[in-house]
């Protein structure tokens, strides 16, 4: 079965570096849309990046040029690699997939059937 588990969250200063990871099992990442949402108290979930089975990679507009997902596709891990993070980047992060394409739908949380644990983030300033 399908498993996602998510790891290296933790608590940074404003300005600061984290790189989370996603170990999958269950399917081969390269066949799927996988990607990364966050969500904060109060709000909804939302997405952040992801890569599509056909290579195509998003981003929301608040972390491009400051976030990098990638894949190793030999381990099945996915990554992001968050540099220049701020406050309003805490969040719980949790990776999800869906088979096959995801495609306009990337950003959205029900478009993804297979989900993370979730690994929290917190950024102070």
């Amino acid at each position: 079965q399908v498993q996602l588990v998510e790891s290296g969250g933790g608590s940074v200063q404003a300005g600061g570096s984290l790189r989370l990871s996603c170990a999958v099992s269950g399917y081969t990442s390269s066949r799927y849309c996988t990607g990364w949402f966050r969500q904060a108290p109060g709000k909804e979930r939302e997405g952040v990046a992801a890569v599509d089975s056909n290579g195509d990679i998003n981003y929301a507009d608040s972390v491009k040029g400051r976030f990098t997902i990638s894949k190793d596709n030999d381990k099945n891990i996915l990554y992001l690699q968050m540099n220049s993070l701020k406050p309003e980047d805490s969040a719980m992060y949790y990776c999800g997939s869906t088979r096959y394409r995801c495609g306009i739908s990337w950003y959205e949380p029900r478009a993804f059937n297979y989900w993370g644990q979730g690994t929290q983030v917190t950024v102070s300033s």
